[in-house]
């Protein structure tokens, strides 16, 4: 099968959904199709797979409590045209088309077998709701929507009326597992771990140093490792922060620490942080965001604490950080649920949706007749 992706977001700054487009690549390219990635890329001189074509530079839109780059205008539409004209697509996946980005562009200049996949929960969006009317045309011409997530479900449906099948996030889970902890950890007084844009606040790294020091009244040598872009403006004593890091370094970041922390405050459809956890056998405290209880079952593959409070992730970390027992429990659980994620089952499902959206629309995708503008942005 001839599969098109569409990234709305830069191929160079991190973030779960470009993350997610590239792992879908390899897995399917690894079960013998053959797979185009076209995205923006804002960095002239980052080396690229081979399956991917520059769209052009990205732009910062404020949006869902965190800052998106997208694209959107008339050259990268012209190249999204002439990729789809090249690519002879059995099936085009767009990624976030809810966005005014590259994978609107796309859904625009396109028909066929043309599937979505909704990756943002965030039922209370204004935008949202502005863009139903102007989105209607685009959505018309999906035969086939993914949602990540039963809440992101809902918000493609409370907002945008469509329907969609959850098909959850994947992880790799060979990349995780049996890593080897990074020299020196995690040490006698324990370590903990936080994956996340370190600048971006519903990420939460500010929670989790507030608890900081309630967690030492129980454990004074606790130790903490950072991974992630962005720049803090002070680093307490005791905490190390390592940058943007490589997916193998991120592994051996899960293998060195006994509890890792996902202190979310919101805006989080699914938590693909945890599933790489999961697969790394760390050990978690997770916010009880909605959709991080779905992931962790309630509680049964780690410990949640109330969103945003300080003590009570204090408390859950410092429980945790006690008892060996309990670590090694959540670790037996992570790794029997994590296998459900793994990509070579998730990329089976994604596949079924494509098998559907073909049989829908028959012919492979062809760029319309006429270059088709995103529509204008309702005002706020």
């Amino acid at each position: 099968m001839r599969v098109g992706l569409v990234s709305p977001y830069p191929w160079d700054v991190p973030g779960g959904v470009v993350a997610h487009i590239g792992d879908l690549a390899e897995a399917l390219i690894a079960r013998g199709h053959d797979v185009a990635v076209i995205s923006p890329v804002d960095d002239d001189d980052l080396p690229l797979p081979s399956y991917l074509t520059r769209a052009g530079r990205s732009v910062p839109i404020p949006y869902n409590g965190s800052v998106s780059r997208l694209l959107i205008g008339p050259v990268s539409a012209a190249r999204v045209r002439r990729w789809l004209h090249d690519g002879r697509f059995d099936v085009l996946h767009v990624h976030s088309p809810e966005t005014f980005s590259l994978s609107l562009v796309a859904l625009g200049n396109a028909r066929g077998p043309i599937v979505a996949t909704f990756h943002a929960a965030n039922p209370k969006s204004r935008i949202l709701s502005l863009l139903q009317n102007p989105l209607q045309i685009y959505l018309e011409k999906l035969a086939g929507s993914i949602a990540v997530s039963p809440s992101a479900r809902k918000t493609v449906m409370d907002h945008l009326g469509a329907n969609a099948v959850v098909v959850p996030n994947g992880v790799h889970i060979a990349k995780y597992a049996g890593a080897s902890p990074l020299p020196g950890w995690p040490g006698e007084g324990g370590a903990i771990g936080f994956v996340g844009r370190v600048d971006e606040p519903r990420k939460g790294l500010a929670v989790l140093l507030d608890a900081l020091p309630l967690i030492r009244r129980d454990h004074p040598a606790v130790r903490v490792l950072v991974a992630g872009p962005g720049d803090l403006e002070h680093v307490p004593d005791g905490v190390t922060v390592l940058g943007r890091v490589s997916d193998a370094d991120k592994a051996r970041l899960l293998a060195s620490v006994d509890v890792f922390v996902a202190p979310n405050i919101g805006g989080e459809s699914f938590g693909i942080v945890l599933l790489e956890a999961m697969a790394g056998g760390a050990p978690i405290v997770a916010s009880d965001l909605d959709a991080f209880e779905r992931v962790l079952k309630d509680g049964a593959l780690g410990e949640l604490a109330a969103v945003g409070d300080p003590a009570s992730l204090a408390a859950k970390c410092s429980a945790l950080l006690a008892s060996p027992q309990r670590r090694e429990e959540l670790r037996t659980n992570a790794r029997h649920a994590v296998a459900r994620y793994d990509w070579s089952v998730v990329s089976g499902e994604v596949l079924r949706v494509y098998e559907m959206a073909i049989a829908a629309r028959t012919g492979r995708v062809v760029e319309e007749p006429e270059p088709v503008d995103v529509p204008a942005l309702p005002p706020l």
